[in-house]
């Protein structure tokens, strides 16, 4: 795939739609372990109504994969992994694969380059519809993620589909998009510091032609959009997640999360687990982007065989 010859066109929507979705997959599988010990550290310490007792403590990323697999399982590391690539279908295609289509329908016409606020419109655009359509996926991932680091919340759903239909019914419909709004705040933030980043940091390697578009320079372009990403949204994330995961009634609603976080943990709190986020989103980066580039080309180049 290293040595594909670039179309000469840029792909057309569909192509970026798909490729964007099945790369999400691919990086997922990479990566869904970091992302669940992402998680387990964030809710870690986590006050709950009513007040239990946390069955495990986590120290760092290794020292809280090894607690779970020696507690849990190998497979505690995939808990959840069939709503995450459920996720990823519907969530990457829409705001990975629309994300140039965005970006064009808001530069004005006649312009010779795309002004950074017509990029972080476009960004904050399709990150907020995205969310709008895979939410209950998001929930039902954090919520399988989160089981075995409290006692109460073991066991908690017996399936994907049990997950859904359990949600709904115990909590309403609504439950299913608990934490909609930290979320969308989250993935705009987020989509900003990854595909903006991604996109300056791709045109001006290209521009200055320090590298051609191939795998090394998709690489170094994903590693920093992972790396400012990280930075930019680690402290919504934190909300998100325990919002998600909260029991109804816990906090009234994503405000009294976030104050009841800095009552507890101080500023410090918003940056738990840090490191697992960076190695996940910057290795899910540089899986997703350098993926979903090949997959672009691939796709493109077999269209006139299919055809």
């Amino acid at each position: 795939m290293v040595g594909l010859k670039p179309p000469e066109v840029p792909p057309p929507a569909a192509v970026k739609f798909v490729s964007a979705g099945m790369a999400g997959c691919i990086a997922d599988l990479c990566t869904f372990p970091l992302d669940t010990a992402k998680v387990r550290l964030q809710i870690q310490g986590e006050v709950r109504i009513p007040r239990t007792v946390s069955s495990v403590e986590y120290r760092g990323v290794l020292g809280t994969l090894s607690t779970m697999v020696r507690t849990e399982g190998a497979r505690s590391l995939y808990s959840g992994l069939a709503a995450g690539l459920q996720r990823q279908m519907s969530f990457a295609s829409i705001r990975i694969g629309l994300y140039d289509s965005v970006k064009q329908l808001y530069t004005p016409k006649g312009a010779e380059n795309t002004g950074m606020a017509t990029r972080l419109l476009a960004g904050c655009t399709t990150g907020a519809v995205a969310v709008a359509c895979a939410q209950p996926t998001d929930v039902v991932k954090v919520r399988f993620q989160a089981s075995g680091a409290q006692w109460d919340s073991a066991r908690r759903y017996s399936g994907t589909v049990d997950a859904y239909r359990t949600i709904a019914r115990e909590e309403g419909v609504r439950g299913l998009w608990r934490g909609t709004l930290p979320n969308i705040a989250r993935n705009a933030i987020i989509n900003c510091g990854e595909l903006v980043t991604y996109d300056l940091l791709k045109d001006a390697l290209l521009r200055a032609q320090l590298m051609t578009d191939n795998v090394p320079c998709h690489f170094v372009a994903a590693f920093g959009a992972g790396f400012c990403a990280t930075v930019v949204a680690s402290p919504v994330d934190v909300v998100k997640t325990r919002y998600m995961n909260a029991s109804p009634g816990q906090y009234r609603n994503a405000l009294s999360c976030l104050l009841a976080l800095l009552m507890q943990d101080g500023p410090a709190g918003l940056y738990k687990g840090f490191v697992p986020s960076f190695l996940r989103l910057g290795s899910w980066n540089v899986v997703m982007f350098v993926s979903y580039e090949q997959l672009q080309r691939l796709m493109v180049l077999a269209r006139p065989a299919l055809a």
